[in-house]
Formats: structure tokens, C-alpha cells, sequence
């Protein structure tokens, strides 16, 4: 069955959702929603997965772009949740999506606000992170080892430091995704290719664990879903839509910076926040020329469909940045903010009374209602995986193990083969393996290699082949969430209109 999601598949797979009863029913399409119907589906059942929005609507897209070998949760000790980081990790950058990752360095910083003994400490925590990457299987040459650097080696790698003193530096390397939007919408056509049925703009208005009421919200039409099985996988929202579930929303905020400030630097920074033993915020350089900076750690009040980062978030982050930088980064230099909100699971009343989400367990949590909804939260996008894995365990239905860290996402090829594609770099680095189909569609109209904005890489192929093959539905979904232009304000404004014009 063809991997494509667009428009004419949509309808078809509405009306025939709407005529039979599914095994698996997944309310919600981040990446755990699209990875439950990815695994339910390549165990053979028969998928139904609804969102209210789109593919990546929601905290997936708002992430820091990073799959992480869980070093911070080493730190504090969750090592069950590490190795389970570091082995996701693994999977990803190995086997599942090796176009879609990259390795990249990470620079600490050993200035005076990192007294020895921390620099110690997090000497230790890098060489142990090492052993888990070891443990888990993923070779040296995907990753490397940490080191120590010199203070001139360390200026080297981030020249936008302030050399005055600074005593060097930790290297260490982690996994980044080029787009976390992108790799949502790689399961969900991965998904689909197997029999899924993938339905954006259906919103969920009643769920049991029979079924689904839901809305077109295309056409306001109204239809009743049904199911062996439900699975809540709608993040944040999950208590909304099943009683006695009580999460705690965490607030991440980003800022998008221009590279230049950083003189196109190519190294990720750790920065310590100072006061702290084992928090630090990210600088990561993106391949479009952005640098994203992140990220908060906030109690969140209410859950908005998009969060908006407050002023008093942008203020931190642009004060961590100063403690280390050579260049003053202001407010105006920002060229946008994005916030997203960690579903975490409040367990009991200490959480509560704690009043800080920093320090909760991202441990996922698999809850099962009285009428036998299941429920997926907590977790982080690295482990997703895994998550839908448990998920569909939970269901308790007669089906084999789950074959998903062996299935290749959309796109996937090996190094090699995607070396060979002849095609735009910034296309094989994004889409892999289909690259070499969208140079084809190109050649027919040179104009679609053209930028979709002066002065920005995205092209208007990308478009293109959203709307044929990733399911884009909306000018909205174009700009933000299959290119992510939308992350920059002045790039929002200017692509919006041009957008429009596709529908």
C-alpha cells in the first residue's frame, strides 16, 4: 500500500473508517500517536488514528530537534530511563532513520562559574553516558567518545565564546534530528504504507473503550468511530478526553537566533545554568542557518493549543547566553520563540506540592480506564518508540512482538546509497531515499528548486510533495509544520500568502 497521505486519501479512508470496526483506534498524531499506529499496524491489526489538527500539531514539533542518550537522567539518577534513552537513540540513528539524524558536538564550557568539582562531576557523567552508548549497542562511529578540550581547542570549536577565564572545554556528542515535524510525519506515512489509516482534522469529541465520536472539522460533519480497542496518545490533552488522569504540564522554550551572530558555528553548546548542578541550556545550530536556544523547565497554566513563550522565559534564556557568549545577544536579535508543554504525570500530591516540573520522572506512563481506554503519556520524543511498543502490549490482543526497531521510516537508506542521490543536499538530508523522486518531479519544473523566500533554503518542491505525499491540508501545515519557516516571525508573515495559493 502506498505511503502517501494527501487530500484524496483522506476521504476515501474517512468513509471506510466509518464502515468498519477497527482493532486499534489511536486518538492523537505526535510522535507517540503515530508510533502506536505504526506498531499496532505492523503487528497486523487493522488502524484507525484520528487528530484534532495535524501530523506534529503538538509537543513534537516544539522539541529541541535533539535524540538524546539521556545524560540528564543519569545525573539523577534514573538510570532505567538513560538506557532506555540510549537505546532509542540507537535505533534511530542506526536503523530506523539514519537520514533523518546526524551526530553532533556538544562543547561545555569550563568557565569560572564552573567550579572544579563540577566540571568533575560532569566529566563523570559524560564518560558514563559512553558506557550506556556502548551498552546499548550504537558503534563509536556513529557516536564518539567525550574528551577534554584545551582553552584554544575550545575557541576553536565556538569562537563566539568569551576567552577571559575560560580553561577549556568537554566535548561530548549526542544525536540531533534535523526536524522533529519531519520525523512525525516519516511514522505516520510508515504507518499508512501498512494499512493505516491516518485522518488529520478529526477532532475527538467522546471517547470509551469502544469507540470514538468525532468532528470533520472540514466539513462539521459528525461521525461515530468503532473500535476494539482505543488508545489515548493525545499528550497534554490526554486528561481532557479520559477522567482521572492528572498531568503536569512543563513549559520548554526556544529562541531562534540568526547563525551569524554565532559566525556560523557548527558546535552545539552545553551552558550551565547557573546555581544548578546538572541543568544547563543548548545552543543548536540547525542546517537552514537558524540557532535554536533552549530550553525552560516551567509549570504551565493551562494548555493552550500553542503555547506562547512569555517574555519572562526569553529574558532567561538570553541571560544564560551572556554568562558565556563574547557577543551580546539582545531581544531584538530573536527571530522567534516556540514553546511546548511535556505531558508529564503527576503521581501523587508531593509532586504537586513541589511546585517545580524540573525534577518529576519522564518515565512514560501506560493507564488503562475503567472501560478499558488506554492511555499513553510522560515519555520523551527519543523513547517513543518504546512507548508505542507498551501501548500496544497493554492492549492485550493476540498479536506477535513488536518488529518496529527494524522497520525503516520513510526514506530511510544506508549513508552510501543516500551519498549516490543526485539531488539537493538540504533535499536528501530532510526526506532521504525520496529525494532522488522529488529532483524527478524538478525535472519536469526547474522552478520548483526555486526558494519558496528570498534568502531562506526551502523550496518549493517541499511543498509540493507535502501536499501530494505528506498529507498537508492547509497553508498552516505547509509553513509550519513541513518546512517549519513558521518558526521564524518575519518568515511566517512573508510565506502565508504565497501558502495560500496551494489550496
Amino acid at each position: 500500500m502506498s505511503t502517501s497521505l494527501n487530500a484524496a486519501r483522506r476521504v476515501r479512508d474517512l468513509a471506510a473508517a466509518t464502515d468498519e470496526i477497527a482493532d486499534v483506534l489511536v486518538v492523537g498524531l505526535g510522535v507517540t500517536g503515530a508510533g502506536v499506529a505504526l506498531d499496532a499496524a505492523a503487528r497486523g491489526l487493522k488502524v484507525t488514528a484520528i487528530d484534532a489538527h495535524d501530523l506534529a500539531f503538538g509537543t513534537s514539533r516544539w522539541s529541541s530537534k535533539l535524540v538524546h542518550g539521556g545524560l540528564r537522567y543519569l545525573a539523577s539518577g534514573q538510570v532505567d530511563v538513560a538506557r532506555e534513552s540510549a537505546i532509542e537513540r540507537g535505533v534511530l540513528m542506526t536503523r530506523t532513520a539514519p537520514h533523518l539524524t546526524r551526530r553532533m558536538p556538544f562543547v561545555l564550557p569550563l568557565t569560572p562559574l564552573v567550579p572544579r568539582r563540577n566540571e568533575l562531576l560532569t566529566s563523570v557523567g559524560l564518560h558514563a553516558g559512553d558506557l550506556l552508548r556502548r551498552s546499548a549497542g550504537t558503534p563509536r562511529g556513529v557516536l564518539p567518545g567525550p574528551s577534554r578540550l584545551s582553552a584554544a581547542a575550545t575557541l576553536r570549536s565556538a569562537p563566539v565564546l568569551r576567552a577571559a577565564g575560560l580553561r577549556g572545554g568537554l566535548l561530548s556528542w549526542d544525536g540531533q534530528l534535523h526536524d522533529d515535524a519531519r520525523l512525525v510525519t516519516a511514522i505516520a506515512r510508515t504507518a499508512a504504507g501498512r494499512g493505516a489509516r491516518i485522518l488529520t482534522r478529526c477532532r475527538a469529541l467522546e471517547v470509551t473503550g469502544e469507540g470514538v465520536r468525532v468532528r470533520d472539522e472540514l466539513t462539521g460533519a459528525e461521525y461515530d468511530l468503532r473500535a476494539r480497542k482505543v488508545v489515548n496518545a493525545a499528550g497534554v490533552w490526554a486528561g481532557s478526553l479520559v477522567p482521572g488522569i492528572t498531568l503536569r504540564p512543563s513549559r520548554g522554550t526556544h529562541l531562534v537566533l540568526d547563525g551569524t551572530l554565532f559566525g556560523g558555528m557548527r558546535t552545539g553548546l552545553h551552558i550551565p545554568i547557573p546555581g544548578t548542578l546538572n541543568r544547563f541550556a543548548l545552543v543548536l545550530p540547525q542546517d537552514d542557518g537558524r540557532v535554536y536556544v533552549g530550553l525552560t523547565d516551567e509549570p504551565s497554566d493551562g494548555i493552550p493549543d500553542v503555547p506562547v513563550p512569555p517574555e519572562s522565559d526569553i529574558g532567561f534564556l538570553l541571560d544564560v547566553l551572556g554568562t558565556v557568549l563574547d557577543v551580546q545577544v539582545r531581544r531584538s536579535d530573536v527571530l522567534g520563540a516556540f514553546a511546548g508543554l511535556r505531558p508529564l504525570l503527576q503521581l501523587d500530591g508531593k509532586d504537586a506540592a513541589a511546585g517545580a516540573t524540573a525534577d518529576i520522572s519522564r518515565r512514560h506512563a501506560v493507564l488503562k480506564s475503567p472501560d478499558g481506554v488506554v492511555t499513553i503519556v510522560g515519555g520523551k520524543l527519543t523513547t517513543y518508540r518504546r512507548m508505542a511498543e507498551d501501548a500496544v502490549d497493554a492492549l492485550g490482543l493476540a498479536v506477535p512482538p513488536s518488529p518496529t526497531a527494524q522497520i525503516p521510516l520513510v526514506g530511510a537508506a544506508s549513508f552510501t546509497d543516500l551519498a549516490r542521490i543526485k539531488a539537493p543536499s538540504r533535499l536528501v538530508r530532510r526526506y532521504g531515499a525520496e529525494a532522488a523522486q522529488m529532483a524527478e518531479l524538478a525535472a519536469d519544473d526547474p522552478s520548483l528548486l526555486e526558494p519558496v523566500l528570498t534568502g531562506r533554503p526551502q523550496m518549493r518542491v517541499e511543498w509540493e510533495w507535502a501536499v501530494r505525499h505528506e498529507g498537508a491540508l492547509t497553508a498552516e501545515d505547509l509553513v509550519d509544520r513541513r518546512t517549519r519557516l513558521g518558526l521564524s516571525d518575519s518568515d511566517r508573515a512573508r510565506a502565508m500568502p504565497l501558502a495560500s495559493g496551494y489550496f
